[in-house]
């Protein structure tokens, strides 16, 4: 079965977290992303802990579905190499410092006049152009400066200081505003016939995933402002700790659940005080079955080790397994969207260092045997 982006070729030069979310999520959809590692390896493929299969378990979650090659930009002959991949591909997509690309001779005014139907994604902390576009960033960068550190710090408590949020979402939500961005230009080439620049900054992907700011510049009151001088009516949910030592995560927004919990108790209200005797003496699983009943939000909070084994996680079909040629079986995570007519059926392990080098050079592009051969001698491509 045909899949949604099965006729478009990646050239993808990311690394670490924002551009490799962004390049698989493409691939997930089908296409050919060539992931174009430098010759000491992705940055990506290190990282604190073991290595499996000689990747970081990250390495293995952003790159499943990828093609392979390593390649020595600093030299021409690699330069070259990278050029011709170009002229048979739709996008490139690289997270490089600004300026690093252009110093190579790989910047979009050189790729462009190579093909100009190429979409061509910078990623980068603060964008192509603006007081701050040489500095240095990553996810908990951009979480600072949009405001979202802040704010989660004041969820727990005002007074406090910030708190930084978890794995990373100011390179995953920058990374899925990319793929979008790629997909629409992809429409528009189909269109008109032309490729074009896509500046992804991560600043102001994360500005924009901020209601608070346009919430506080409306009203002049900051979220925890808000709660504090307009009080729900009702019960409102937050994390509960159960008698067994769990938690739960409330969300008691539904006025309808809530007169279904005041018939099921016989009261007029459900006030804070009764509330709390639901909640009292429950285990968390007990609780969230009882909540589910009657209608009101609610969700175990879970432990990495718990998720797995969830049953309508499972009815989804959201972890799976992939058998990579180093690492063995690898479980991971499944694309997350489910399509009617050209569903995600292939899920492919992440490539070994220089996997695909030769299918790459030779099949794709044409290479000689013999010039393959020397380029991999000369150190120009490396690894299997």
């Amino acid at each position: 079965m045909a899949e949604i982006l099965d006729d478009i070729r990646v050239a993808d030069l990311s690394h670490v977290w924002f551009g490799p979310w962004c390049t698989m999520m493409l691939a997930d959809l089908g296409a050919e992303v060539i992931k174009i590692e430098p010759p000491w390896g992705s940055i990506g493929r290190v990282a604190r802990g073991p290595l499996y299969g000689g990747a970081s378990t990250i390495f293995h979650h952003l790159n499943m579905n990828k093609k392979g090659i390593s390649l020595n930009l600093k030299d021409p002959r690699g330069v070259e190499v990278f050029k011709d991949l170009v002229r048979v591909s739709d996008v490139v997509v690289q997270n490089f410092a600004p300026g690093t690309i252009e110093r190579l001779g790989l910047g979009y005014d050189v790729l462009k006049e190579i093909n100009p139907k190429i979409i061509y994604a910078a990623l980068s902390g603060f964008g192509q152009y603006g007081p701050y576009t040489s500095r240095p960033a990553f996810a908990s960068i951009a979480e600072a400066m949009s405001g979202h550190t802040r704010l989660t710090g004041d969820g727990v408590d005002p007074e406090g200081p910030p708190i930084q949020m978890a794995q990373a979402y100011g390179d995953l939500g920058p990374g899925t505003m990319a793929a979008m961005a790629i997909i629409a230009a992809i429409r528009h080439r189909d269109r008109i016939g032309v490729g074009q620049m896509i500046d992804v900054a991560q600043l102001d992907c994360m500005l924009a995933y901020n209601t608070g700011i346009t919430s506080y510049m409306i009203s002049g009151l900051k979220p925890h402002e808000i709660r504090k001088k307009y009080p729900r009516a009702h019960m409102a949910g937050g994390l509960r700790q159960t008698t067994d030592g769990g938690w739960v995560q409330i969300a008691g927004h539904r006025p309808k659940a809530l007169d279904r919990l005041r018939e099921e108790l016989g009261v007029e209200e459900v006030t804070q005080e009764v509330f709390d005797e639901v909640i009292a003496g429950k285990t968390r699983d007990e609780l969230v079955e009882y909540m589910v009943n009657v209608g009101i939000p609610i969700a175990p909070v879970y432990d990495l080790s718990e998720i797995e084994g969830d049953p309508h996680i499972v009815a989804r079909e959201m972890i799976i397994e992939v058998d990579h040629p180093k690492a063995g079986k690898v479980r991971s995570v499944n694309f997350p969207v489910k399509f009617s007519e050209t569903p995600v059926e292939e899920m492919r392990p992440a490539p070994l260092f220089g996997q695909h080098n030769k299918e790459v050079l030779v099949d794709l592009l044409g290479y000689s045997d013999e010039r393959f051969r020397e380029l991999k001698k000369e150190g120009v491509v490396l690894g299997e």
